[in-house]
């Protein structure tokens, strides 16, 4: 036993042929994503990308819909999500924060924090300072009001960046889309079935690979954020720097792998990583299309009720 652990965080262990190849695997898709995201960053700053408003966080996609119902969902999600994972510390302590589902739903949960402050934020901005649409009085009434700050921007292109937090927020969004279903179907798919009989389903995990998706559904519903295959590339990202804080804690000594795929010392592991790679795509391409279609049979049933996220970057286009 002594002689295993030993290997199993000694130099032996990590100069296994696998290693390597996993390590490729894990760090060409890794570092393409980043060279991706750092040019988008680039387009941006010289305004040659189609920049994130602060309208986009906060408005939703119905134009019946007051944006304090957006507000409202949103710190009703991250109260019960913050009150599920301190419940899950007092469950399993925080060696919970060892899996990549404790890690998204953490992510999703912070999401919702930061969503919900600029919700908040901007809805008090609005009823108490003046505004250049409308009657300040009127903004949260007035359906007219809430029509032109979904259709064209709130006030002016100087004040309505997104900025920083609300970039920040964006990413999280597009993140969570696809880290949110993989976790999902993993467990429910994968493990659930493989592991029958060893262990009792309890309503806490049932409620963590369950309501992370309605929840991230719901606020999709609502939201106008832009959404589009390019979040793939923080998806990928999120999941490459998982696996390397998995590698580095096994690297100080850590001997337990949190699922059992990952674990290096397996000579089929290259082809586990691989796997798990692909399988970005489709998890991401499946809430890009509820997403889109979402967008398409909404616009159609309800062309007067329904913003497309994307409408500003259409009405560019044709023009």
């Amino acid at each position: 036993m002594a002689e295993e652990t030993k290997e199993s965080v000694g130099v032996e262990y990590w100069l296994k042929w696998q290693v390597g190849v996993c390590a490729l695997i894990i760090l060409i898709p890794s570092t393409v994503a980043a060279a991706i995201a750092a040019k988008r960053i680039r387009n941006k700053r010289g305004g040659g990308g189609d920049e994130l408003r602060r309208s986009d966080l906060w408005v939703p996609c119905w134009s019946n819909l007051n944006p304090v119902w957006v507000c409202v969902y949103r710190v009703f999600a991250m109260v019960i999500m913050g009150w599920i994972l301190y419940q899950m510390v007092i469950f399993a302590g925080f060696w919970s924060f060892y899996f990549y589902t404790i890690w998204t739903f953490t992510l999703l949960a912070v999401y919702f924090a930061i969503g919900a402050l600029i919700s908040a934020q901007e809805c008090m901005m609005y009823v108490k300072g003046p505004v250049n649409v409308g009657e300040k009085e009127k903004l949260l009434k007035n359906k007219e009001v809430i029509n032109g700050l979904q259709n064209h921007g709130y006030h002016d292109e100087a004040s309505d960046k997104a900025g920083y937090l609300g970039n920040i927020m964006h990413i999280m969004y597009l993140t969570c889309a696809g880290a949110v279903l993989m976790t999902d179907i993993v467990f429910w798919c994968v493990l659930v079935p493989m592991l029958a009989g060893t262990f009792e389903l309890n309503l806490l995990m049932i409620s963590i690979h369950s309501l992370n998706a309605v929840f991230l559904l719901g606020d999709s519903a609502l939201n106008r954020l832009p959404f589009g295959w390019f979040g793939l590339i923080y998806f990928f990202l999120w999941g490459a720097i998982y696996v390397s804080t998995q590698w580095i804690l096994h690297a100080r000594g850590l001997t337990w792998w949190p699922y059992p795929f990952l674990d290096l010392a397996n000579p089929w592991a290259p082809l586990w990583y691989l796997g798990l790679t692909l399988f970005h795509i489709p998890c991401y391409g499946i809430y890009v299309l509820i997403v889109k279609g979402q967008a398409s049979v909404c616009s159609r049933l309800f062309p007067n009720a329904f913003v497309r996220s994307d409408a500003r970057i259409l009405q560019k286009k044709a023009a």
